[in-house]
């Protein structure tokens, strides 16, 4: 030690940490340093090299380049590359060196365990051994390492069904879109015949099934189209949907009424369905009932009473909600509590700001909203406020 040296200072001056030296001097008191005491200064410990993706390893006794590489399967020339300026015919014991991730595009990294055999493994993964070895070049299947990385590929999905039409190899830049402009089909079309398929992650050699293109349907305004079924004739299908055979004729020309094809598609031709007229609503709305619907939900949108609903809905029966049916929402009129029920004032405990006073009090009561509307039919959802009496079913 020389005048004014600190540990702080030498770690510095040799590039090493303060704990490196205090760990290689015990006992040396830093805060009492005397001129003239020799101290250790470790060697500075070498950067760890960059390895992305792979694995560092450090150097033991026997280690090779050629057995690590065997070992993690990989090629000499891939660690090579990997750790620049490595001698590989002078490995020191403790030094660390990086070994690149094996090349597996698409398939899985298998760490050899005991037991293990390519035979196992082909059954476990559902794959065949000539497919591990195939990944593997250089893999000596009769003696696997305990360790040892190897690439499992992966399966080969079935080839799918496609009857009537053809399998095509997916390539680089398909789309479904340009597959059935290509192949005169709809994108649908496509779909249907290949469930499960994403369309938005098509891989290059995924095989799909391209249908057969389907012919042009009949126009049929105004009319349906049907499919020809065995035993179809032009006339019993007059008879069944009530029109002439010539109106039937008119509808498809060219149609051969002597050789009509199971499948075939032809237009029958029928008169419109008449248009059910709208249920009258003079000075109110008219709602459709949509699904999710009921009575109390009804009343509290359009905010009138039971009694309200009915007297314009002379039809309408609130016990049985259907979606789709339609409705005429009067204005509201209040007006008096029924008999039959228990009288109730309403107080202001029953007036959270969180929810409806409605909602709050068939909580309370343990009763549905449509329930405490049908027992207050004059009332709106909105007339339950603080001092007004209302009717709560009998339990």
């Amino acid at each position: 030690m020389r005048a004014g040296d600190t540990f702080y200072k030498l770690s510095i001056q040799y590039k090493v940490s303060l704990e490196s030296i205090l760990r290689a001097n015990p006992g040396v008191d830093p805060n009492n340093l005397q001129i003239g005491q020799v101290v250790c200064i470790p060697a500075a410990t070498p950067p760890q090299p960059l390895c992305p993706g792979g694995t560092l390893y450090t150097i033991r006794a026997g280690d090779t380049i050629y057995n690590l590489a065997n070992r993690y399967n990989v090629s000499v020339d891939d660690i090579l590359r990997a750790n620049p300026g490595i001698d590989p015919n002078n490995l020191q014991i403790g030094q660390v060196i990086c070994i690149p991730a094996p090349r597996c595009p698409g398939g899985t990294l298998y760490t050899i365990r005991a037991g293990d055999t390519i035979y196992n493994l082909a059954n476990r993964y559902n794959v065949s051994v000539n497919d591990i070895l195939k990944a593997n070049p250089g893999i000596d299947p009769n003696n696997l390492q305990i360790g040892q990385v190897i690439c499992i590929p992966a399966a080969t999905p079935p080839q799918p069904s496609c009857p009537g039409g053809m399998l095509y190899t997916i390539k680089a830049g398909d789309t479904i879109y340009n597959l059935a402009n290509r192949y005169n089909v709809s994108v649908d079309d496509i779909l249907r015949a290949n469930p499960g398929i994403d369309p938005n992650n098509l891989q290059i050699g995924q095989v799909i099934c391209i249908p057969a293109a389907t012919p042009p349907q009949p126009s049929c305004p105004g009319g349906m189209l049907y499919t020809i079924k065995a035993g179809d004739t032009i006339y019993n299908l007059a008879n069944r949907y009530n029109v002439s055979v010539d109106d039937i004729l008119k509808a498809n020309p060219g149609i051969d009424p002597n050789n009509l094809q199971i499948g075939q598609v032809i237009c029958i031709p029928c008169m419109p369905a008449p248009t059910p007229p709208q249920p009258s609503c003079p000075g109110g709305t008219l709602y459709t009932i949509m699904e999710g619907d009921n009575l109390g939900s009804i009343l509290i949108k359009f905010n009138i009473s039971v009694n309200d609903l009915i007297s314009v809905n002379p039809n309408f029966d609130p016990h049985k909600i259907v979606a789709g049916q339609k409705l005429c929402i009067p204005p509201h009129k209040s007006g008096i509590c029924p008999s039959g029920t228990n009288p109730y004032l309403i107080t202001s405990h029953d007036a959270p700001q969180e929810k409806l006073v409605v909602a709050h009090l068939a909580m309370k009561f343990k009763i549905s909203i449509s329930d405490l509307m049908l027992a207050n039919p004059n009332l709106a959802p909105s007339d339950f406020t603080v001092g007004m009496k209302i009717c709560v079913p009998s339990k």
